[in-house]
């Protein structure tokens, strides 16, 4: 497709780190001295309890940690194009690598017939760290090629270290030549298994042939469109309410001839040019382009968040009098996303398969640029610009209301809150937004969490922590709408930030404790928020909230109370509940996330579930119940509800009356 540079312009330089604040805290310990006993008071009565958002739980996505290029977007091939390093090195062909052979693009095939070594000449690639090829499935090659004569290539998936052949396949044209670029496809069903195995692509005659595109994809991605199935379901099972993507500092770029260009991410997979990331530090082909992430959205049933580039990398900026060229980029883009199939942009969406408008409502301009000379004249320049042609978009601004040295605010619907702090400050930060005003534009705390020290790969504390953080966000919903954990991926071949909530390789996965954390609030979307209040004496060590909820699944109604308990202690509670009705003879559940004494303890490869929320049943649910918290533990009580008698639910609000 075209290439579409955006013009230099002025250029301004920044130092900016993409780590954002800092905080102190008390400590985050225990009260000592043994068990102590709490008091939380929990009122559902009335029918006038507000509505957590549907949207306050989401994810957030970032091209960081090889997450999409090398994890959640499925391809096999790495540098599938030959194009890494773009302009400044076209001849970079890593990680693909030579069988007895030189070549760049070009392969030359020197042996002939005996003289070739055992399985023939040519490239291998060994994907992004192995490529896990699984027996009984099928995976699809797709390739791009031309010869000055005959042609006969074996294409051949091996296992590690080339020991054993796991599929082949031959292609070739025997009369003749490729004289032009010519697709052919192949689809493998492997013998055996290897979670590290290669892709080769070999002659034994003597040829000279040009290669390009070549992709292998597994057939079967999750809901066939091309996301790796187990990753997709683990973002799918928090249930998020929205998600945010491509970035992050990805959206910036170091410089902005890195930043992202949305219109070489669409159109047919073999004409997007790919890009190099360098904030990050790594090549991307840009298989899971804006398309791609729109797509995933409406698969796993979350509003997509689209951030775009207002002319700001970490390094130079436009000048607001030249902004023009990028806020028309933004406002193709939003068509791209919702507009007809008669329009440019919407009409490419068709085109690719998606005749019906995404649902975009939200987006983002720029990322961590508040505090930039320019930023605050273009944020203005694409505001007025998207409300102009888009009046129904709500428009996120970079800068954090809640910080007193912000200037005066801006027109926005939402402002950008970005956390990465200790874990005593993050659960004292329970408390940030109870002052804040409730008119104006509200918080959109996109990304959060504990890390360094506290959190190593992914402790229970850094998740603990997080958790009364979250428990503060329940009770302010109405000033703040929407919150996500970051980073969501890491490759653990390519670790550039911890930690993360999900952790991969080519064929393992696991959630961290901070993962598991957020699947305790993945209900609260759209719930009943009652009020919860613990006694003061127990508040610095104990963070609690409740909810009434709705099960889709059973149509039950459910009302639940969290608790998080960050001391060294176990902590007796009594918890007193007005105005429902909670009979012993239901069937209610008690869920409960820790890990010993041992808080810094984390989840591996190894041992994947080693913490995780484990379920048991309540025994003599009441209005009034005296419970064990666990030391440093978060515990749910999920108290079945009646569906009958005095306590009806709405099935317009989800409130009981």
């Amino acid at each position: 497709m075209a290439n579409h540079r955006w013009p230099i312009l002025l250029l301004i330089v920044v130092v900016l780190s993409c780590s954002p604040f800092f905080g102190h805290g008390y400590d985050f310990a225990a009260p000592g001295g043994g068990t102590k006993t709490a008091y939380l008071k929990v009122d559902a009565s009335g029918n006038q309890h507000p509505t957590i958002p549907s949207t306050l739980f989401g994810v957030f996505f970032e091209e960081i940690n090889h997450a999409g290029a090398g994890g959640l977007w499925a391809e096999l091939v790495r540098n599938r194009g030959f194009e890494a390093g773009g302009g400044v090195a076209p001849s970079n062909i890593y990680p693909w690598n030579v069988i007895d052979n030189k070549m760049a693009l070009r392969v030359d095939v020197m042996c002939d017939g005996a003289s070739c070594p055992a399985g023939g000449a040519g490239i291998v690639n060994p994907g992004y760290w192995g490529m896990n090829i699984q027996q009984g499935k099928s995976y699809k090659l797709v390739f791009y090629l031309r010869s000055i004569g005959p042609v006969d290539l074996t294409v051949v998936l091996i296992g590690f270290n080339r020991t054993k052949k796991l599929a082949a396949q031959n292609v070739g044209v025997f009369r003749g030549a490729f004289t032009g670029w010519t697709k052919r496809e192949v689809v493998f069903k492997p013998i055996m298994s290897d979670p590290n195995a290669s892709l080769a692509i070999t002659s034994s005659h003597k040829t000279v042939v040009w290669f390009d595109q070549i992709s292998l994809m597994p057939l079967d991605t999750y809901k066939g469109h091309g996301f790796r199935a187990d990753l997709a379901q683990m973002v799918a099972d928090l249930k998020p309410g929205f998600i945010r993507f491509p970035g992050g500092c990805f959206v910036e770029g170091a410089w902005l001839r890195n930043a992202v260009r949305w219109k070489e991410t669409v159109g047919p997979w073999e004409n997007r040019p790919g890009h190099f990331g360098d904030v990050w530090n790594y090549w991307t082909d840009d298989g899971m382009g804006l398309y791609e992430f729109y797509q995933f959205a409406e698969d796993i049933g979350a509003l997509p968040i689209w951030v775009f580039n207002n002319g700001i990398s970490h390094t130079d900026e436009v000048d607001t009098t030249m902004i023009g060229p990028f806020i028309q980029e933004a406002l193709d883009g939003i068509q791209f996303a919702v507009g007809p199939v008669t329009s440019t942009w919407g009409g490419l969406r068709a085109a690719m398969g998606h005749p019906k408008p995404f649902d975009l409502r939200y987006v983002a301009v720029g990322n961590e640029d508040c505090g930039k000379e320019h930023y605050r004249g273009n944020y203005l320049k694409f505001y007025y610009a998207i409300k102009s042609v888009f009046p129904n978009i709500k428009v996120i601004s970079n800068c954090d209301y809640t910080d007193p040295s912000t200037p005066t605010q801006d027109p926005a619907d939402y402002y950008d809150y970005h956390k990465y702090t200790t874990a005593s400050d993050m659960f004292r930060l329970r408390h940030q937004f109870d002052t804040v005003p409730r008119t104006g534009p509200k918080a959109f705390v996109s990304e959060y969490a504990v890390w360094r020290e506290d959190a190593g790969l992914g402790s229970l504390k850094a998740a603990l922590a997080e958790a009364g953080f979250l428990m503060g966000l329940e009770k302010n919903s109405d000033i703040v709408e929407m919150a996500a954990y970051a980073p969501l991926f890491v490759n653990a071949n390519d670790r550039k930030w911890s930690p993360d909530a999900i952790n991969f390789d080519s064929y393992r996965a696991y959630g961290t404790p901070s993962y598991w954390m957020q699947t305790f609030f993945s209900q609260s979307n759209g719930a009943a928020l009652l009020n919860a209040t613990l006694d003061g004496r127990s508040s610095a060590h104990l963070a609690a909230s409740a909810i009434i909820r709705s099960d889709p699944a059973t149509g039950n109604s459910y009302l639940t109370v969290k608790v998080v308990n960050v001391a060294d202690d176990p902590i007796d509670i009594k918890i007193d509940i007005t105005g429902a009705n909670i009979d012993s003879r239901f069937v209610s559940k008690k869920t409960e996330m820790t890990y010993g004494g041992d808080v810094m303890a984390e989840n591996t490869f190894d041992e994947p579930l080693k913490i995780k929320p484990v379920e048991t049943e309540l025994k003599n649910p009441s209005s009034k119940m005296d419970v064990k918290l666990s030391a440093h533990s978060l515990t749910s009580f999920d108290l079945l509800l009646p569906k009958s008698g005095s306590m009806k639910q709405s099935r317009k609000t989800g409130v009981l009356s």
